[in-house]
């Protein structure tokens, strides 16, 4: 048998102790064979990974000793020693190669081979160098398995989340980030942040932040930031961003998530807009009502006065103004009232389009001839359950305002349409119910409004009209008209483009009922019977009383539930129609009437109140059947109301 030392002679250059030296101080695993693929040599780290001893190995043919098998095929790889003879040079070997060891374990190697040649350049020996990958490949598969891990955390997350390695290069963006920012999830990963989208992410908050802030701290949170996209416009978005360390301490990646807050800033602000108002709303009712008291006696003394004055008296012009000064305060208490959402409605079932076209010529009047009047009504339009008087209030409010934004002229366009809110809807929109409704829009092709602006005309006494052209209760009183009425108002506007106001009032199933008849129009109506007066102020005390003693009735005074109840039991008085303010100190009228209705079951009721806040009208609307009038009145309201109860 040729020995060991005979066959390492038969490789040229090579000096066995020098071989052996070099070999055994290396840590992977070197072999060589002739070019027949016969083992010549092993050093110690091919005999521990190969599990052969190094005289039991040479002599065999390479192929006994181990095999190599793709770790992906599970098939047998190629001789390395025919792939070097063939190559003729230095080669790396397989790809994702296992090496079967004598006892069957598969070990995951990297290789590589190289020819030996004689001076001539003949092959005649090959040798081969193998190092174990077991620890890389476990490292390899924990960094995959970790990868794969984060990845699936990130793609759970709801909010947009992105994470960057620590040259702010994308590793992973998950699906609402590219939702949300419309990027493709393909076209984010390698690339650089500020890169996305077209440079649109290229923005300098968004590099102090990454660039200044986070390597000074390992996270930052909650910071707000604001950018107009060229794909999605303005959007208002929150960040937090969390630096991970390797175990040098340097940044192995970066977590960053991205919330695009717009929508909730959006709801926030019209909960706060509505808070504000409603605050406003309690401070305007309040005054209203007592000043309502004051301008009834003055309204009532002064019709008094008016009507004891000889037609010829130069003092009735006098009280005569004085008269138009009180109808005019009422005018702006009732509108502070429709603010507040503490006006008595008398709502009834109507069709929307046929007040609309009853108001047509009277607005045409109004816009004059500059303005053009378009009308677009939906055929076979819902009904809504309204005050017809109020609404018209609403569109003769927001006609006005249209004109006063069109000085040189332009379009008016007044529309309706059946519409239904959805969820969707209801999610964008502050205290919107999902469901069907009745759509009045108006729109403007005037001076429009800033966001600024718009944040603000629902307030009372704000305006952005010059001195004198305006009290800045008309879209306050529009409001809460529609607030009062159930229905919700939204205004779209921007500067120089126009104004639309749209209103959704709740559709009913009900039919229609006759309009009733306005107060106006009735006349001074006198009569006959005894009625009970309760009323706290004593001033519109007094003044009932002798406003219903003018029109012939018989007339009993009191200033509370108490003081009525005991006149009642001691005069045993009988009467037949009980005038009562809504609420009173102690008792209040409802409490009032029923106490007097129990030995009294035929008795009438008439309330009043300067705003109705209390059983009888249930969230500001009146109960159709219960008899009501509103402070201040007129003798002529007062006359016709008592007749019509007494009488109906």
């Amino acid at each position: 048998m040729v020995s060991q030392k005979q066959k390492l002679n038969k490789v040229p250059y090579i000096d066995e102790k020098w071989f052996h030296a070099v070999c055994e101080s290396i840590g992977d695993a070197v072999m060589t064979t002739d070019q027949r693929g016969i083992v010549q040599y092993l050093n110690p780290g091919a005999e521990k990974l190969t599990g052969w001893i190094e005289k039991d190995a040479v002599g065999k043919r390479l192929e006994s000793v181990f095999q190599i098998i793709n770790e992906e095929t599970r098939k047998e790889a190629e001789n390395p020693v025919q792939k070097i003879l063939r190559e003729g040079r230095v080669v790396g070997l397989a790809n994702h190669t296992l090496l079967i060891s004598k006892n069957g374990k598969e070990i995951p190697i990297a290789d590589s081979g190289s020819p030996i040649k004689e001076d001539e350049g003949e092959i005649v020996g090959v040798v081969l160098v193998f190092s174990d990958q077991t620890k890389e490949r476990k490292a390899q598969r924990a960094v995959q398995e970790a990868r794969e891990f984060a990845e699936s955390i990130v793609a759970t997350i709801r909010e947009p989340l992105i994470v960057l390695d620590a040259q702010l290069k994308v590793i992973s963006a998950n699906r609402p980030f590219c939702k949300s920012f419309q990027v493709e999830e393909a076209e984010t990963v390698g690339k650089h942040i500020y890169d996305l989208g077209n440079r649109q992410w290229d923005i300098s908050r968004l590099r102090e932040l990454l660039e200044n802030i986070l390597p000074q701290n390992t996270s930052f949170s909650d910071f707000k930031m604001e950018h107009d996209f060229e794909n999605i416009g303005k959007r208002i978005m929150l960040l937090n961003a969390r630096r991970i360390y390797r175990e040098d301490n340097k940044t192995q990646m970066i977590l960053l998530s991205i919330e695009d807050i717009t929508e909730n800033s959006r709801l926030e602000e019209q909960y706060r807009q509505a808070q504000k108002l409603e605050a406003i709303g309690l401070l305007a009712g309040g005054v209203a009502h007592d000043f309502n008291n004051l301008l009834t006696v003055i309204l009532g003394y002064g019709e008094v006065i008016f009507r004891s004055l000889h037609r010829d008296d130069p003092l009735r012009q006098d009280v005569d103004k004085i008269l138009n000064a009180c109808d005019q305060g009422a005018s702006l208490t009732r509108q502070l009232l429709a603010f507040s959402r503490k006006q008595t409605l008398q709502p009834k079932v109507l069709d929307l389009n046929r007040l609309l076209s009853n108001q047509q010529k009277l607005l045409r009047r109004l816009i004059g001839e500059d303005i053009e009047f378009v009308t677009a009504f939906a055929d076979d339009l819902g009904r809504v359950k309204v005050d017809a008087g109020q609404i018209e209030q609403v569109v003769m409010n927001l006609v006005v305002n249209a004109k006063d934004a069109m000085p040189r002229g332009g379009k008016l366009i007044i529309e309706t349409a059946n519409v239904r809110l959805d969820e969707d809807y209801s999610k964008g929109h502050l205290s919107v119910v999902p469901g069907p409704y009745v759509m009045l829009a108006i729109t403007d092709t005037g001076t429009g409004m800033n966001k600024e602006t718009q944040t603000k005309i629902f307030e009372p006494f704000y305006t952005t009209k010059e001195m004198g052209r305006g009290t800045g209760l008309g879209l306050s009183t529009v409001y809460g008209i529609v607030k009062q009425s159930g229905g919700h108002i939204w205004v779209y506007s921007e500067p120089d483009r126009g104004t639309t106001f749209k209103i959704y009032l709740p559709r009913t199933e009900d039919v229609t009922e006759a309009e009733v008849e306005r107060a106006g129009e009735m006349q001074i109506l006198g009569g006959a019977g005894h009625i009970l007066v309760v009323e706290d102020e004593p001033a519109i005390r007094r003044l009932m009383g002798l406003q219903l003693e003018s029109l012939g009735y018989q007339v009993t005074l009191a200033s509370n539930g108490g003081e009525a109840l005991l006149a009642v039991e001691e005069k045993d008085l009988k009467p037949d129609l009980l005038i009562t303010d809504v609420v009173m100190p102690g008792m209040s009228g409802v409490v009032l009437f029923e106490r007097l209705r129990k030995t009294q079951p035929d008795l009438k009721v008439l309330f009043m109140s300067g705003y109705t806040d209390n059983v009888i009208v249930h969230h500001g609307v009146l109960d159709q059947d219960t008899p009501f009038i509103q402070k201040p009145f007129s003798l002529q309201t007062l006359s016709a109301v008592v007749h019509k109860v007494l009488h109906p």
